[in-house]
C-alpha cells in the first residue's frame, strides 16, 4: 500500500470521527464506562491475588527431631531436605532457639524451663510451590529419625482449595466482563456504520475494493479505542496512586499488602490501551463485514 494511501486512510478515519459527533461520543463513553469497571476489578483482583500469595508464601512445614538424633543425624538430615525436590528454603533450630521462641511469645515464666529443656530440635521448610507443602511434608514423613510433621493438615488444603476458587472465580468474573463490554461497544460501533451504510455502498459501487472501504473504519475503531481508553486510565493512576499512599504506612507489617504503583500501573494502563485498541478494531470489523457484500 502506497504511503499516500495511508495518509488518506488515516485523514478519513479523523475527518469521519469529527462528522459522526454524536455517534463518536457515544461510542468513546461506552469504551471509557467498560474500560473504567474491566480495569478497576482487575486492580481490586490482582491485589487480592497478591494477598492469596503472601498467604500461600506464609505456610510452612514444622519438622521436630528424634531425641536420638546426634549433631551427625541431624546434619545429614539438613542435607537431605535441601536435597529435595520442591523445597525453597530450609531453616534449622536449636531445642534452645525453639525455647527462647516460646519466652519471647508466651511470656519469661516458660524461663523455667531452661534448666531442663523438654522442647526438641526443629526444621522450618517452605515449599518452591506452596500447594506442594502436603506431598512435601509427607515425604519428610518417611524420613529417619523424624518425631513429628506439622503443617496444619486439613486446613492448608481448606486454605488453598478455597484460594483456587477466588481465583477461578476472579478469572471468570473478569472474562464475563470483558465479553460483555466487546458486545455493547461493537454494537454502539455498529449503530455508527449501519448509519453510514449509504456511504459505504456507494464507495462500493464506484469500484472500491473491500480492503479501500475497510480500513479507514478500522482505523476510526483504533482511534476511539485509544480516546475511550485515556479517561480510565488517568482515573485509575490518580486514584491507585492515592490510595497505595494512604494505605501503605498503615500496612506495613501487615500480611497484606499493595502492588507497588510502579510496574503494576504501568501494565494495567498498557492492558487498558490494548483492550481499547483490539475492541474498536474488532468492533468495527464485525459491524462493517455484512456491508462490503454489495
Amino acid at each position: 500500500m502506497k504511503a499516500r494511501t495511508i495518509r488518506r486512510h488515516i485523514r478519513e478515519s479523523f475527518k469521519s470521527i469529527g462528522r459522526n459527533g454524536w455517534m463518536t461520543f457515544a461510542s468513546i463513553s461506552a469504551v471509557t464506562v467498560t474500560l473504567l469497571l474491566v480495569g478497576a476489578f482487575i486492580v481490586v483482583m490482582m491485589n487480592l491475588n497478591q494477598l492469596a500469595t503472601n498467604i500461600e508464601k506464609d505456610v510452612e512445614i514444622k519438622m521436630t527431631v528424634d531425641l536420638a538424633a546426634d549433631k551427625e543425624v541431624i546434619s545429614s538430615l539438613e542435607e537431605e531436605l535441601r536435597s529435595m525436590d520442591g523445597v525453597l528454603e530450609v531453616i534449622y533450630s536449636s531445642n534452645e532457639e525453639e525455647l527462647d521462641n516460646m519466652i519471647k511469645g508466651f511470656g519469661d515464666e516458660f524461663g523455667l524451663f531452661k534448666q531442663n529443656n523438654p522442647l526438641r530440635h526443629a526444621f522450618y521448610i517452605r515449599a518452591e510451590d506452596p500447594q506442594q507443602t502436603p506431598a512435601i511434608a509427607k515425604e519428610i514423613g518417611t524420613f529417619d529419625y523424624v518425631y513429628e510433621v506439622v503443617y496444619g493438615e486439613g486446613k492448608v488444603e481448606k486454605l488453598f482449595n478455597l484460594l483456587n476458587l477466588s481465583r477461578n472465580i476472579g478469572i471468570g468474573l473478569i472474562i464475563a466482563l470483558l465479553f460483555t463490554a466487546m458486545f455493547l461497544i461493537s454494537n454502539t460501533i455498529r449503530v455508527t456504520i449501519v448509519a453510514r451504510r449509504k456511504e459505504i455502498e456507494i464507495m462500493k459501487l464506484v469500484g472500491a475494493t473491500n480492503n479501500f472501504v475497510r480500513i479507514p473504519f478500522l482505523l476510526e475503531g483504533i482511534w476511539l479505542g485509544i480516546f475511550g481508553a485515556i479517561l480510565p486510565m488517568v482515573i485509575l493512576t490518580i486514584s491507585y496512586t492515592n490510595i497505595h499512599n494512604y494505605l501503605e504506612p498503615r500496612l506495613a507489617g501487615e500480611l497484606f499488602q499493595l502492588l507497588n504503583v510502579t510496574p503494576f500501573l504501568y501494565q494495567i494502563n498498557g492492558l487498558l490501551l490494548f483492550m481499547g485498541i483490539f475492541i474498536g478494531v474488532w468492533g468495527s470489523f464485525v459491524s462493517i463485514r455484512k456491508f462490503l457484500k454489495v
